[in-house]
């Protein structure tokens, strides 16, 4: 008897063939972390803790099949009756832990540090809700609860507690770890995240995401990013953030002691990475805990800063987070007080330096500048984002602190973005440049391959059965339906005005206008969106409205439709985005220049055979270093001449929307076939906010923009050539390996050793 067959029949007392989808996910469930806990931690003395606000790991039943190493002997015997694992996989809730790149970012670099043989662990917080469940009505966002925690989830439940002081009570956490596995490995690492037993999901108002946001201990762990807009929800942010830092510190303390720490030596037994700002505080907290147990302060400070270090994820200097410190003192004055210690030591150092004061002049506290004065590393994401922190964002600290800032390009990991969202092409990798690109991520023989015409064939091949994998995906879960012989053309990332998906949609106008005056694109054009808008945003809420609306008004043109399509993808996750990639044609990755710090899902479309539509942004920069100019179609200013704009105040918008090209394309926006099936506010006030203030430059770009689209449009019609330039595209994506990643923060500023198998 098989290990499945004897987990069905002592869970359900039948065989495989007689269990439903939903019982055989409770199987699987069973034997995977059965199988997972039968893996040791690691013993190391030293230890990563990656502390993050968001873990956005994805459903984990295949991608835990696959590292354990037994996907295929478990798929086959299902196969054998009469199951799909597909299908099964409908039955699991996707993790409500994360939202966008910073969250997803995490989960990669949690599963390549596991697969490296490190020890580390992830430090966060368990979100019952995550950022919300996205659904549309009347083509406008509505935010509801998104719940995963069911039983039958990856959560387990540790004997481990902390008290948490805030100013005017002290809550008791509980701590639950969810299994990291890494790809043929035998040692695990975990998600540790902290909860409150108290927390309450009955206080949310039904069909909404309201609830009173000063109920602390029924409100704390509820949602990722709860709305800080007002003084409550910035107060309810601090508590969120202390707790994790605080119950993480304590977890750090702990672990060190166990294993043999004086607490003097702690930085030989433990490194924190802090990833963006958000887990900030635990450099003030981990001083807090040290002088509590006797060590002197100046000594505490420095066991601090020679074990910290912080990854940076912002452009934007106005962008960098900061809070109140009034608000800070309502919540955790005991951390203010070594906040001002901080300061004041800063203040002495570089008097007069107000760019690196940790307390500004009008009270607000600097995250960055806490992590970067008391920490010994800082480092950009992209090659162009870490030359900007240090030209522009940072300069300050950059010429104080030269050998701490270093630039650390994301990757992702193949893992899940190929071997388990794309089998059929991980498949035939194996069959065409052998199975070591699994282990070392090494494409690049796949240029040997790169006029062969059965070669191309087959992957055209793939790309099509893709193709119907998401369209069969989209009917499931929206009920729309997709022409599987079409461009698939596809935006999906965090709505923001910078990130500009109004750009796309300008686009969509301009062809929309081309179809009905006759011009019939040769292959019909998909054009799919995805992305959730935070609840307060009201203008990137204005341009989902706008992507619906026009949605609707193709769908609903006889003239336009057969050649045209947008699809604005419900409540984009992980899940979704494993169908869309290998699906896709076009990576749209249109940032204005010098905004996007590297992005990650231009490096998985890439991986997957799509060719890239990009600004010189981000990790674009590389992709474009990589494959060469005839492999990636680029447009738009350099991120040289946008920031001379912003510092200039150079940019008009009016003076680019009186264009004779631009003006029809903005217009339509409250035009009145646009009116009669949008809402009149929204749509007036993205205009408005287009044609006097357009801060991102959309129309800046917009013209390069449309002619280098129609470009790539007529390229896709050879074939061959096309799919010559994805053959590169796949070929040169090893780079993008979150392992190479990973083993660079570890040889440079974590230095753990190893494990071998």
């Amino acid at each position: 008897m098989t290990k499945l067959e004897q987990y069905t029949l002592d869970l359900f007392n039948k065989p495989i063939r007689e269990c439903t989808d939903q019982e055989l996910y409770k199987v699987l469930l069973d034997l995977v972390r059965d199988s997972s806990q039968d893996l040791p931690t690691h013993e190391d003395k030293r230890k990563l803790y990656y502390f993050s606000a968001e873990f956005l790991i994805g459903k984990l039943l295949s991608n835990n099949l696959l590292n354990l190493g037994i996907y295929d002997e478990v798929n086959n015997e299902l196969i054998a009756n009469g199951k799909n694992i597909m299908d099964i996989e409908q039955a699991e809730f996707e993790p409500s832990l994360g939202n966008g790149g910073l969250g997803r970012l995490a989960a990669c670099f949690v599963d390549s540090i596991t697969t490296l043989g490190l020890n580390g662990d992830g430090v966060g917080l368990n979100y019952h809700f995550g950022l919300f469940k996205q659904v549309f009505k009347e083509n406008q966002q509505h935010a509801i609860k998104d719940p995963w925690i069911t039983g039958d989830d990856w959560l387990i439940k540790s004997s481990k507690t902390y008290d948490v002081p805030f100013k005017d009570f002290t809550l008791t956490s509980t701590l639950y770890d969810i299994d990291v596995l890494g790809y043929n490995q035998d040692k695990r690492n975990r998600l540790r995240l902290f909860d409150l037993d108290s927390v309450n999901a009955e206080i949310i108002e039904d069909g909404t995401i309201d609830f009173d946001k000063t109920n602390i201990l029924e409100n704390l762990t509820l949602f990722l990013y709860p709305d800080d807009s007002d003084h409550e929800g910035e107060l309810l942010r601090i508590y969120q953030q202390y707790f994790m830092v605080s119950n993480g510190a304590q977890l750090i303390i702990d672990e060190a002691i166990e294993k043999g720490s004086n607490l003097h030596d702690l930085a030989d037994y433990a490194v924190i990475q802090i990833n963006d700002t958000h887990p900030a505080f635990v450099i003030p907290e981990m001083i807090r805990l040290l002088t509590a147990r006797g060590i002197d302060f100046d000594e505490a400070v420095e066991i601090v800063q020679s074990m910290t270090a912080f990854t940076n994820h912002t452009i934007l200097a106005e962008a960098l987070e900061k809070w109140p410190i009034h608000a800070l003192e309502d919540v955790m004055p005991q951390i203010v007080a070594i906040i001002r210690q901080l300061d004041a030591r800063k203040k002495a150092e570089f008097p007069g330096n107000t760019a690196v004061e940790i307390i500004d002049v009008h009270g607000n506290v600097h995250m960055a500048n806490i992590a970067i004065h008391y920490g010994f590393s800082v480092n950009g994401v992209a090659a162009l984002h870490s030359d900007i922190l240090k030209a522009e964002t940072l300069k300050d600290f950059y010429e104080i602190y030269p050998e701490k800032f270093s630039n650390k390009t994301n990757g992702i990991t193949f893992r899940r973005w190929i071997m388990d969202a794309n089998k059929e092409l991980a498949d035939y990798l194996d069959n065409l440049i052998g199975t070591e690109w699994r282990n070392n991520e090494n494409l690049e023989s796949l240029l040997d391959f790169q006029n062969d015409i059965e070669v191309i064939e087959k992957l055209r091949a793939i790309k099509f059965n893709n193709k119907l994998r998401l369209k069969k995906r989209l009917q499931d879960t929206m009920g729309v339906e997709i022409n599987e012989h079409s461009i698939i053309d596809v935006q999906i990332k965090r709505m923001h005005e910078y990130k500009r998906q109004q750009m796309n949609a300008m686009y969509v106008i301009y062809k929309y206008f081309d179809i009905k005056a006759g011009n019939i694109p040769t292959t019909p054009i998909t054009i799919l969106f995805g992305g959730k808008a935070a609840n307060a945003y009201t203008i990137a809420r204005d341009i989902i409205h706008l992507i619906l609306t026009l949605s609707e008004l193709i769908a609903n043109d006889p003239e336009v439709s057969p050649h045209l399509q947008v699809v604005m993808v419900e409540n984009y996750n992980v899940a979704h985005a494993q169908y869309l990639i290998p699906a896709a044609d076009i990576s749209e990755q249109i940032s204005l220049a010098s905004k996007e710090a590297s992005g990650t899902g231009n490096m998985k479309f890439m991986l997957n055979g799509a060719l890239t539509l990009g600004t010189m942004d981000g990790a674009n920069v590389e992709i474009h270093g990589l494959v060469g100019d005839e492999n990636i179609y680029t447009f738009g200013q350099s991120s040289e001449y946008v920031i001379n704009l912003y510092n200039t105040g150079g940019y008009n918008s009016n003076a680019f929307y009186q264009r004779d090209t631009i003006k029809p394309i903005i217009d339509f926006i409250v035009s009145d076939e646009m009116l009669a099936l949008g809402d009149s506010t929204r749509l007036n006030r993205l205009y408005n906010d287009i044609i006097s203030k357009d801060w991102f430059m959309a129309l800046l770009d917009l013209e390069d923009y449309i002619e280098t689209k129609e470009k790539m449009l007529a390229d896709y019609e050879d074939h061959t050539a096309w799919t010559q330039k994805t053959i590169v595209n796949i070929a040169k994506a090893g780079f993008f390996s979150s392992d190479r990643t990973i083993n660079q923060y570890n040889e440079e500023i974590w230095h753990l050793i190893p494990h071998k198998n």
